[in-house]
């Protein structure tokens, strides 16, 4: 049994039980809050149950997921996160920082950050006995959910719009998923998803309308609690840098640091920083305007996994930032490039939308949001080789020589 409780509209604030409602917020169309029965958490579970748990998954924090034991013990279902957190020290030197880490979500069964959220959509479609789970993605969401559905003997529906990266459809494939390429935008393929989703009776997975897609994603909040809070004593709050597209990444993590401020396990919340491409900034014009109105964009990136025209949980990615004393940044494609080469150079191979993270930070740096005494964590939501073309862009191509000595020594004066 879960400690889920019901929902709580994130704009209205409505409430509703847990059999009232799917998606959306009938009053208003807005994004779902889980609500967990934080009093009983307290009485089962305590910070040091979850610390000498030898399952170093997502579901050693269980007691504080909405769903249940998935079982599918040996699957990749059940080696979903604890992902890497790394501090290299010769990077933050070079940004002269005191304390930076990188978590490195590209360690996941399908190589990226969504993984988190499909396990536990996964696990809630078996507890409702849904067999077809639906999804639109421009190819790391829909490959993470084909690969949980593989692992749990479900069957995954993907739409994508047809310009998603080759490398990322070949997954969604390989996993056996039905895959569907939309002539149109994300949006579109969105849209389409949820048309499918009331036609047929399928269970839709989309972010920014499956409340528990925040659910699993939280749990990076959580690991940073374990592997990052738990370990230091900073005067200075702790500032996460997230890319951001449809907006789900961040407010999970914003809920994962609330749920533990409600919990007591932490005394207070991190700063978190969203950073987006230029070319798909509608949340980051609504930060720098003052207003939670958020205008769509005609959306166009490098980061394919974080362009949207108009972000489905906007609302709450806003307030992760603002609620917290963080920020929005924009980066160009040209520094998310560069982001690329110079995560490589200490051996993170990031995917566009995770090296924006890090493109975020260095602009931070330079305009004085973010000091040398603060605490940095950047986390990278994807593997490099979900998108080798931008790979290539940002390293450029390796000589050609003859099989000579004569040719490499040729080759290394022209190098050096």
């Amino acid at each position: 049994m879960s400690n889920f409780v019901g929902y709580r509209c994130s704009k209205c604030g409505s409430e509703f039980g847990p059999h009232d409602v799917t998606y959306l917020c009938p009053n208003d169309g807005a994004v779902l809050d889980v609500i967990l029965d934080f009093g009983s958490i307290k009485k089962t579970t305590g910070p040091r149950d979850i610390q000498i748990s030898q399952d170093f998954s997502i579901w050693r924090y269980l007691p504080l997921l909405p769903v249940g034991d998935p079982g599918h013990l040996g699957t990749p279902l059940r080696s979903v996160g604890w992902t890497p957190v790394y501090s290299p020290p010769q990077l933050a030197k070079s940004l002269s920082l005191s304390k930076l880490w990188v978590k490195d979500e590209s360690t996941n069964p399908t190589a990226s950050f969504k993984d988190r959220a499909s396990a536990v959509l996964v696990a809630r479609a078996q507890e409702i006995k849904a067999n077809v789970i639906v999804t639109a993605s421009t190819g790391n969401a829909g490959a993470a959910l084909a690969g949980m559905a593989a692992a749990a003997g479900a069957r995954a529906v993907i739409f994508a719009p047809k310009k998603a990266p080759p490398a990322k459809v070949a997954q969604l494939l390989i996993f056996g998923a039905s895959v569907y390429l939309v002539d149109g935008s994300y949006d579109d393929a969105v849209e389409l998803s949820r048309q499918a989703a009331e036609a047929f009776g399928w269970y839709c997975r989309n972010t920014g309308y499956n409340p528990f897609t925040a659910e699993g994603k939280k749990t990076a909040a959580l690991e940073i609690w374990e592997q990052v809070l738990s370990t230091q004593s900073s005067e200075q709050p702790l500032s996460v840098f997230v890319s951001v597209g449809d907006g789900n990444i961040i407010s999970g993590i914003h809920k994962g640091f609330k749920d533990l401020m409600a919990l007591g396990w932490i005394d207070q919340v991190p700063r978190i920083f969203g950073v987006q491409a230029e070319g798909s900034a509608a949340i980051a014009n609504a930060f720098e305007t003052g207003t939670e109105e958020i205008g769509p964009v005609q959306a166009h990136t490098i980061a394919d996994s974080i362009s949207v025209d108009l972000p489905s949980d906007g609302l709450r990615a806003l307030r992760a930032a603002r609620e917290t004393g963080g920020a929005y940044i924009k980066v160009s494609d040209e520094s998310i490039l560069s982001a690329i080469s110079v995560l490589g150079r200490y051996g993170i191979f990031a995917e566009p939308a995770g090296a924006a993270a890090f493109a975020g930070l260095r602009k931070a740096l330079e305009s004085g949001l973010i000091t040398e005494g603060n605490p940095v964590l950047v986390l990278n939501t994807g593997s490099g080789l979900k998108d080798v073309a931008a790979a290539r862009k940002a390293a450029g191509e390796a000589p050609v020589i003859e099989p000579t000595l004569a040719a490499l020594k040729r080759a290394l004066e022209v190098e050096h």
